[in-house]
């Protein structure tokens, strides 16, 4: 009797995960199904809670980071709160070698010590409307997809143009379920944005590369900053007249931590999801392209990893590509290795043979008939400028700063006979780019690393010896070339050895290569858009939720530990001992600071500990979440904040493509852990001071 009741209690929580876990959902449209699963896993908040337009709600916390992360407003003065690794590049950019902050850390301990950063901004949503019926007014199926396209552009431009928004907002519409829906957003950014706190990288990136996309995790990933407003809390440049922003609505932290099976629910930004590709595309992307990215990745990272060995200089200059090029080397390894452990792509075909099999059994479903063949079609064709094209941005755009320059050389040239105008803008974002990149240009380590990959894209490229004479190894040096008429601009670049170098495969980017992936994906977009409204109209009782677009989406689930593969069972929580068992001295990636060496042995955790006594660090969820969703709110029941998320399972990064509830998790900085760092370890207890704490489970 007791083993027949553990089997019904394990297949409930597995069917229970399978029925309500996954998906990315637009916040206005919660209520209803939405709104009751998310009661059924234990939330106490209600559709209006999570957004409103009448009253503040979690939406107005919660913010677009610099365009690439999420972050959420912590106290009634601004106070914002985000990954380490998404605030990385700002704490670079302050670092030095006499106040390497990514070393030691930064804490600002009085307002008045807060850093202002160029070119950072936050961006609000203040409302959200569906005008899918403006936006497809007049499209129809017999369209070409440039004209179906052009239509579309016509229709957004006249809906925004005569779209009412309040002095400084602007609006956007995004295209959702692959062009078959639309929606507006009324937006609102602030650019004044200070640094507040960072802890060293040995807490807030501790493990590294080894652990990253890993559980058990114990990374201390946040970075706190500030938004500034004018006198009137409206968006303003940086001026020492600003003063903090007052919020309509800020998160509450929780100090009572998370219990496995706790609701939670994840506000943010979802970068890129493609949940509804047929198995060719994921099999091409698995087995294709994937493969190529992974190989020009990794031999770019064998150049950089010993070169920032060698230095302070160097490991400071390449930190953050270094990270930045790391990330999605592992990520694409996991993905992977999930879609094959998961056997999706033959999920993926069983299911399109049951589409199939219905879509032939009636007749008013013909027109979808030949939706599979012309994906297997049009895929064929794809595949030699899809692997082609992607490898070029690798090593052109990604990975080499050189050639990343030569790039953009290649449209400094090109404007030129578009006239004065357009020459001269172009120039302007030209210089800005080459000047961004030769912040943190280090020709030598540039030169191994292009010696490296090239040969991944052209076996017999011809060698690099380009960079002995080349005049954009150096900011002023390239910056002269610029200098003149469009004309002897465009004549003196032509003459730079690594420009002719560069320029006949950038030409080939450009030339056939684009135009035939341009036009095959036009083609693959059209038939994607027919076989997702195909699919809802033939399968009616199926789930769908819209593909991740970088707009905001909620996404709910549990507190759940997981099983990636057998004898091997993962607990929801790790603990700062874990960062002790971890501890290697002097190590880049597991060195822990002496501070935090200290407080473990005195056991002076404070108020941060839970029921045990131990320090909590990070804990897993069912969240479906991907790339932006970095720095998320991990909200509770009742609308605290709980934790912070920055990663997924290495074994669940297949979530872009193939949601599985049994293996997709998402990992948290717990709340408790921020909160110890900035108290105990920084001492920076103003931020304490000024975050409102809470305990929601002792009511």
């Amino acid at each position: 009797m007791y083993m027949k009741a553990i089997k019904i209690i394990i297949l409930f929580i597995t069917l229970n995960l399978s029925a309500q876990q996954g998906g990315m959902w637009i916040p206005s449209l919660l209520k209803g199904m939405n709104e009751t699963e998310m009661q059924n896993l234990g939330s106490k908040l209600t559709s209006d809670d999570i957004y409103s337009i009448n009253h503040s709600s979690l939406k107005d916390a919660v913010v677009h980071f610099n365009g690439g992360c999420t972050a959420e407003i912590i106290s009634d003065q601004g106070l914002l709160l985000t990954n380490h690794h998404c605030g990385f590049g700002q704490i670079q950019s302050h670092s030095t070698v006499e106040n390497d902050y990514l070393q030691d850390g930064f804490w600002a301990m009085d307002i008045k010590d807060e850093l202002p950063n160029k070119n950072l901004e936050v961006t609000f949503i203040v409302r959200i409307e569906d005008v899918t019926k403006a936006v497809l007014n007049g499209v129809t199926d017999a369209m070409t997809p440039k004209q179906t396209q052009a239509t579309i552009q016509k229709n957004t431009n006249t809906l925004q143009k005569n779209y009412t928004v309040a002095a400084g907002q602007k609006t956007k519409v995004k295209s959702f379920f692959k062009g078959n829906q639309y929606f507006l957003f009324v937006t609102e950014t602030y650019t004044d944005i200070r640094l507040v706190g960072a802890p060293p990288s040995s807490i807030g990136k501790f493990g590294s590369d080894t652990d990253n996309w890993m559980f058990p995790r114990h990374t201390g990933d946040f970075s706190i900053f500030r938004i500034y407003a004018d006198k009137n809390n409206r968006p303003a440049d940086y001026s020492e007249d600003n003063v903090p922003f007052t919020p309509k609505h800020f998160l509450p932290v929780s100090l009572d931590g998370v219990a496995e099976g706790d609701f939670t629910l994840v506000f943010g930004f979802p970068g890129r999801t493609n949940e509804y590709l047929p198995a060719v595309a994921v099999a091409q992307i698995t087995q294709k392209v994937n493969p190529t990215n992974i190989k020009i990745r990794e031999e770019a990272l064998k150049v950089i990893d010993a070169a920032m060995k060698t230095s302070v200089q160097t490991k400071i200059q390449y930190a953050s590509k270094q990270a930045h090029i790391a990330n999605y080397w592992k990520k694409w390894i996991g993905e992977n290795q999930g879609i094959e452990k998961s056997n999706a792509i033959a999920k993926k075909r069983k299911f399109e043979a049951i589409f199939q099999q219905k879509v032939n059994k009636k007749r008013k479903y013909k027109k979808y008939r030949n939706l599979l063949a012309d994906f297997d079609a049009l895929y064929a064709s794809y595949e030699p400028y899809a692997v082609k094209r992607s490898n070029f941005i690798e090593i052109f755009y990604r990975t080499s700063d050189l050639m990343q320059q030569m790039f953009r050389l290649y449209q400094l040239e090109q404007s030129a006979s578009k006239g004065a105008e357009v020459f001269a803008k172009t120039k302007q974002y030209v210089v800005a780019q080459i000047a961004r990149v030769q912040k943190d240009f280090n020709p030598a380590v540039d030169q191994k690393v292009l010696e490296a990959i090239m040969p991944l894209y052209d076996a017999n490229y011809g060698g690099t010896e380009f960079y002995k004479t080349t005049k954009f190894t150096n900011l002023t040096d390239a910056l002269s070339q610029l200098e003149g008429t469009p004309e002897e601009v465009v004549a003196r670049i032509n003459k730079d050895a690594a420009y002719q170098f560069a320029k006949p495969y950038i030409a080939e980017f450009y030339g056939e290569m684009s135009s035939k992936y341009r036009q095959i994906n036009g083609e693959i977009a059209k038939v994607q858009k027919q076989y997702l409204k195909a699919l809802m109209e033939v399968l009616p009782d199926n789930r769908y939720y819209p593909d991740a677009n970088s707009t905001l989406r909620v996404t709910y689930g549990q507190v759940r530990g997981y099983s990636p593969k057998d004898a091997v069972y993962y607990n929801h929580v790790s603990y700062l001992d874990g960062v002790m068992e971890k501890y290697i001295p002097g190590d880049y990636e597991f060195d822990v600071p002496q501070k935090l060496q200290d407080l473990y042995k005195t056991k002076d955790f404070g108020q941060y500990t839970d029921a045990n006594g131990k320090v909590p660090v990070c804990f897993l969820g069912t969240n479906h979440t991907t790339g932006g969703n970095s720095g998320s709110p991990v909200i509770d029941a009742h609308g605290n904040l709980i934790g912070l998320n920055f990663d997924r399972v290495w074994e669940g990064t297949m979530s872009d493509m193939n949601y599985d509830p049994n293996i997709c998790r998402n990992i948290m900085v717990d709340a408790r852990y921020i909160l110890f760092i900035i108290d105990k370890y920084a001492g920076c207890t103003r931020l304490i001071d000024e975050m409102k704490l809470v305990h929601p489970k002792k009511k």
